[in-house]
């Protein structure tokens, strides 16, 4: 293998990379700085709130608690509920059944 080769592949491990790490990403993550809980610690309180699957999730100022807040919706069957935690404090801010039309 050439060093042109070995160049390509380094790239594109690189590239591949960056694209995963994307998918981490979260709506809001550029708020992050102002939360004093984690997105996983957010999680798990919402997870506990409302056992399921994490279908969206979302940093967003929004009136109510601290004004910030990680909003989840959290999909159990047929049923999907969002479920709003404080990123400031970890209070649980909501905890409803979605509509038919989710935001």
């Amino acid at each position: 293998m050439g060093i042109s080769n070995k160049v390509v592949i380094s790239v594109l491990g690189v590239i591949l990379s960056a694209a995963s790490l994307s998918a981490f990403a979260f709506t809001g993550q550029n708020l992050a700085g102002n939360a004093k809980v984690s997105i996983e610690s957010a999680r798990t309180i919402a997870l506990k709130t409302y056992p399921g699957k994490i279908t969206d999730e979302e940093l967003e100022q929004e009136k109510g608690g601290s004004g910030l807040r990680y909003s989840f919706d959290i999909k159990n069957g047929q049923v999907t509920h969002e479920v709003g935690v404080d990123a400031k404090t970890g209070a649980v801010l909501e905890n409803s059944t979605e509509g038919t039309h989710p935001d």
